[in-house]
């Protein structure tokens, strides 16, 4: 049976079109899709044909923010039934490597992402109508949160995988004063786990005035506009998301002294320049932050019972045949958060 998916096969070059679907194996489930995430990658394949390194060389089809229902269970008996809603973990690693024997399976050497161009042949990605996935890569969505919001679960994953990498560097999220520069999806989604950890302040920055009213739909206590002298609070964690050099040096000002700063937001391939000195003075712990592998139940727990704070973040939803509309609206950040693209094979439920 075909699938109706989203092809980008260069810059500018975005389509629907028909693909057949692999035929399952023994550990493998239909997925009917409902929603799927547009993420500042798809955006970034569809302008410019790349992103970094990763450069379009065939056609794709994008998408890596899935979610949907199980139209066919894996014949082994592993996974969800029939009927169950499920959110999609993309990754795929190879469960042989150092960093997967010791749980770091985000770092894997032969990691494979849906919907991702790092290598040949590329690894095609969800948004299509019916995909196919490993079951052990089905995680349950509770029944508390709806399909919609639950889109997130990704995105709000990889939001909380950097609030553990403070935790892990012993400096717990609950309690702690937290900056998040940068309200994108990514910013929003940490400003709402901070806020359900119980961090005793959440400040968000960002350069616009309406991802800073979602900030505090989400749980920002404070907000402020990197373009002007607003005060900030001095934090004790900072997770960057903007991606940005300054936003970078704003992320080592806000620390007080033993803070810690988590990058998330990937930086200009040639470095940055930035007031590392404060490094030593105040004794920063500086840490990256690479998607993540396990966090995903745990993170749709937290929006089951944060509803509040998630649904906001999601401000539009196209059909699959508008998906142009959609990245144009997706690449617009004063205009919208998280975009998604509706597919017609799953009913929400």
């Amino acid at each position: 049976m075909d699938a109706r998916a989203l092809i980008v096969a260069g810059p500018g070059g975005l389509t629907v079109e028909a693909r057949p679907t692999t035929r399952p194996r023994p550990h493998e489930a239909v997925i009917g899709v409902a929603y799927g995430g547009i993420c500042g990658s798809d955006v970034h394949y569809w302008k410019d044909g790349r992103i970094g390194e990763f450069v379009l060389r065939t056609p794709m089809v994008l998408g890596h923010e899935v979610v949907g229902v199980v139209d066919r269970p894996a014949a082994d008996g592993s996974g969800p039934e029939p009927g169950s809603r499920v959110a999609v973990h993309p990754a795929q690693v190879c469960g042989r490597c150092e960093y997967c024997r010791r749980g770091d399976q985000n770092l894997c050497a032969d990691l494979r992402y849906l919907g991702s161009a790092a290598r040949v042949p590329h690894t095609d990605g969800g948004f299509a109508d019916r995909i196919v996935v490993p079951a052990s890569r089905l995680v349950p969505i509770p029944d508390a949160l709806d399909t919609k919001t639950a889109a997130l679960a990704e995105p709000a994953s990889v939001a909380l995988h950097a609030l553990r990498r403070a935790d892990r560097l012993g400096h717990s999220v609950e309690g702690g004063d937290v900056v998040v520069i940068g309200a994108g999806p990514i910013g929003l989604l940490v400003v709402a786990m901070a806020a359900a950890s119980g961090a005793r302040t959440v400040t968000a920055i960002d350069i616009f005035d309406r991802p800073l009213r979602q900030a505090v739909q989400a749980g920002a206590t404070h907000v402020a506009r990197a373009d002007t002298n607003a005060l900030v609070p001095a934090a004790d964690i900072a997770i960057e998301s903007s991606g940005t050099p300054r936003g970078f040096t704003s992320a080592i000002e806000a620390l007080r002294r033993g803070g810690v700063l988590v990058s998330v937001g990937h930086l200009p391939a040639g470095g940055v320049t930035a007031p590392l000195h404060l490094a030593v003075t105040r004794e920063l712990t500086l840490a990256g932050s690479s998607r993540f592998y396990h966090e995903m139940p745990a993170a749709l727990s937290i929006m089951s019972h944060n509803v509040e704070r998630f649904a906001p973040i999601v401000t539009s939803v196209f059909a699959l045949d508008d998906a142009v509309a959609a990245f144009h609206e997706a690449a617009d950040a004063d205009r919208s958060s998280k975009v998604l693209l509706s597919f017609t094979s799953a009913e929400e439920r």
